[in-house]
């Protein structure tokens, strides 16, 4: 880090933080602080909900994930267009119509109180330990390689969100969005320019994405039915399709995004940009992953990428089979790099030589044999350490290969990213505990005013709870997963109580609430026996199909409880 670097970097935080204030300062009541006045154009709408989303996890471990695995990935999203177009049809309208706030009062109104209490509090439970990871995944990985304090980073990360958040509410989350996502996509495309531009002269894009294929990262589609397969077309367009109606559809952080629309016409067509706009985003970020990745077939590729995990091994007693193995990787890397650019100078004078493409792929089976290998030992000298280095292969890009300027400019994507979700995430949380939990206990009648303090209040409760919870949070695996491991567990249930809501009306709240309650039950038992214990790569069950299956038995559920539970007088009245 130059000091041009700093300037960048420190400019771009503070010009966030301070617009975001000036913008939005002094809100007068509950509708303007949580639903920003109902004043949201469709554009603002669309881009806040994809930087909801997009958080600095997208960012830092997407490409990893496709470094390591390829374009599968982009599977996950399929079900989203889709997703988007139910949602604006059915959950947009009600919504409005019923002027809510928050997305669980619709419960109350459909069911009953401990019904919306129950959706309510799995939604902060789960969307508490997802904010406090968006502070915490992009922290631990900046201070492993920039040697930076952790607690104070996240302290840093935390405090910066809480200032404009705590003083402007939705408002201030929704137009900071849009200064963020300009500088996020902004320096994703200079990055991705980047790292073409360093490719060798004889390679050229074209050339690029075969040798990636060569290497087998551009199997985009598997239309495979193994439901032990994280990633296929199937459980893309089932569980990521109920993934997605459950996130867009039920989590409040993104439901508070659209509900601040003009109009149900500009909720709409926000969520509409966000369907389109969505998969081709997420596809261009595995892309810069996968051009890493070749970037990486023509330089000395790192046996393991993440900096603590090599100083765990090299003052351990495997450092000598460690630094054994680091000499295997170079012999077979200089050899690939050869075979790679005969393979790309192949492609230029003819077409594809397919002893050459064998050969790579041969060799890139040893490559990945050897940094396997690398792993088991990081694994026997820290029992502790399950991170992956996969979320450390950009970041390693960053700081090892960029001109100086672009590294701030890039490290401000990260911390701009990890600021627009957790900024949405604290907003959501306040507002899910001012209006569905404190507002339905309190005594008394109090002012607007009275509530606008409470929800400020409650968003610098949840921002402490977030940055304590990133302090002492423990790192697993690839980061994008854990995120959508922790929705998947809870989304599927309380994705199920509102389609039950909406489309099966004779299923009354007694039914629909230990329905839900045997679901989210089993879907622990599931998780556990079919994913937890399981190393990754052989589970028995792909955690996206979690949300189909909670979503289902929730319904299946609800509908056998109205037949078998005993009716309350007021069921049999109505």
């Amino acid at each position: 880090m130059q000091q041009l670097d700093w300037t960048i970097l420190i400019l771009t935080l503070l010009f966030i933080v301070f617009y975001g204030v000036w913008k939005t300062k002094g809100s007068k009541n509950v509708n303007d602080y949580i639903l920003g006045n109902n004043e949201t154009p469709w554009y603002t709408v669309g881009i806040s909900v994809m930087a909801t989303q997009a958080s600095a996890i997208t960012f830092l471990s997407t490409p990893g994930q496709a470094f390591n695995d390829g374009m599968g990935f982009v599977q996950f999203y399929f079900g989203l267009p889709i997703a988007m177009v139910i949602i604006c049809y059915t959950f947009i309208p009600i919504y409005h119509k019923l002027k809510v706030y928050t997305a669980y009062e619709y419960l109350e109104q459909r069911f009953d109180l401990k019904t919306r209490s129950l959706a309510a509090l799995l939604f902060l439970f789960q969307r508490g330990l997802g904010t406090g990871l968006t502070i915490y995944a992009p922290a631990i990985i900046l201070s492993s390689i920039l040697g930076w304090d952790l607690t104070q980073m996240n302290i840093a990360i935390g405090t910066l969100v809480i200032i404009y958040t705590f003083t402007g509410g939705t408002k201030a989350v929704n137009v900071t969005q849009k200064q963020q996502m300009f500088i996020i996509m902004s320096g994703m495309f200079i990055a991705f320019y980047l790292i073409i531009s360093y490719l060798p002269e004889e390679v050229t894009f074209s050339n690029a994405l075969q040798i990636a294929g060569a290497n087998d990262k551009m199997n985009i589609i598997d239309f495979s039915i193994n439901p032990e397969s994280r990633y296929t077309f199937w459980s893309g367009i089932t569980g990521g399709l109920f993934l997605a109606l459950s996130y867009f559809g039920t989590d409040q952080s993104q439901v508070q995004r659209y509900l601040s629309g003009k109009s149900i016409r500009e909720s709409q067509m926000g969520l509409v940009f966000n369907g389109l706009m969505k998969v081709p985003m997420q596809f261009f970020i595995l892309l810069t992953g996968v051009m890493v990745y070749v970037f990486f077939q023509f330089q000395t590729l790192p046996i393991n990428f993440n900096p603590n995990s090599k100083k765990t091994i090299e003052t351990s007693i495997y450092a000598a089979e460690y630094k054994s193995l680091e000499e295997k990787l170079i012999v077979v890397s200089e050899e690939k790099k050869q075979v790679t650019l005969d393979y790309a100078n192949q492609l230029n004078i003819d077409r594809e030589n397919q002893v050459l493409k064998s050969r790579i792929m041969a060799l890139a089976e040893k490559e990945k044999g050897i940094r396997d290998e690398a792993k088991v030992l990081i694994g026997k000298a820290d029992k502790k350490d399950k991170t992956s280095d996969a979320d450390y292969v950009f970041i390693h890009f960053i700081i090892n290969y960029l001109p100086r300027g672009f590294i701030g400019l890039l490290l401000a994507v990260i911390l701009c990213a990890a600021m627009s979700s957790t900024a949405s995430g604290l907003s959501s949380l306040a507002s899910t505990t001012v209006i569905d939990i404190y507002k339905r206990n309190v005594k008394g009648e109090k002012s607007e005013k009275h509530f606008v303090n409470a929800s400020k209040l409650f968003t610098l409760a949840w921002g402490i709870i977030a940055i304590l919870f990133a302090c002492i949070g423990t790192l697993f695996e690839n980061l994008i997963q854990l995120v959508n491991i922790i929705g998947s567990i809870f989304y599927g249930t309380v994705l199920g109580i509102f389609l039950v809501g909406f489309y099966i009306k004779y299923v009354k709240a007694q039914a629909i609430f230990w329905g839900a309650v045997v679901s989210q039950i089993t879907i622990f038992f599931i998780y556990y026996y079919a994913i937890h214990i399981y190393p990754s790569g052989d589970e028995k069950l792909g955690y996206l199909w979690l949300n189909f299956i909670g979503a289902i038995l929730t319904i299946v559920l609800s509908v056998l409880f109205q037949y078998i539970l005993p009716k309350k007088e007021t069921e049999i009245l109505a």
